[in-house]
């Protein structure tokens, strides 16, 4: 089985059609799984499966035997497009959800008008890293490669982003019950 996988990606790599189609019947249904398990909707992941499978056109070129097993690349592939999914329409989702979620109870909405204006008040890189980071669930190192930064400047950004949410919340009288530590 290793050797149809090994010539169905060189061949698809030739731009062969068929071995993608063949790529696609051997893994969709593992690639569905997988990215099923981390956005947890299944139009979702039935969508980003697809387009895990429009990516392979282009980017198996890059995909090259060092011991690492296809699939598991594929899976690294599915795996960074289902994050780039979240990270769009997790963050998007929180802070619409901020901006008009109506409550009954006026503390909860001086809390949330006072999160949101807290939110604005961080240069956009900080509110980009808090954002992905308590929002969307990524890891420090997952944040810094869609970022195209280093992991240092990630723990920096995240940590002055923390503390300047913290002290702007302070300042609103609207400071947290419980630490923003991450």
């Amino acid at each position: 089985m290793a050797r149809e996988v090994r010539n169905a990606t060189a061949r698809a790599k030739e731009g062969d059609r068929d071995a993608v189609r063949f790529l696609y019947v051997k893994y969709s249904d593992n690639v569905y799984g997988y990215v099923r398990s981390i956005v947890r909707d299944d139009k979702d992941a039935e969508d980003i499966t697809q387009q895990v499978f429009l990516k392979l056109m282009t980017a198996i070129g890059r995909y090259q035997d060092r011991g690492v097993p296809f699939s598991g690349w594929l899976l690294r592939v599915a795996r960074n497009v289902a994050l780039d999914h979240l990270r769009r329409h997790k963050a998007t989702f929180a802070v619409e959800e901020i901006e008009s979620h109506e409550r009954s109870d006026e503390h909860a909405d001086d809390r949330a008008r006072a999160l949101r204006d807290a939110f604005q008040e961080l240069p956009e890189e900080q509110r980009t890293v808090v954002l992905m980071r308590h929002v969307v669930g990524l890891t420090p190192p997952e944040i810094a490669e869609r970022m195209g930064r280093s992991e240092s400047s990630i723990h920096g950004l995240h940590h002055r982003g923390r503390r300047a949410l913290q002290q702007e919340l302070m300042r609103m009288d609207s400071a947290p019950a419980i630490s923003l530590a991450g």
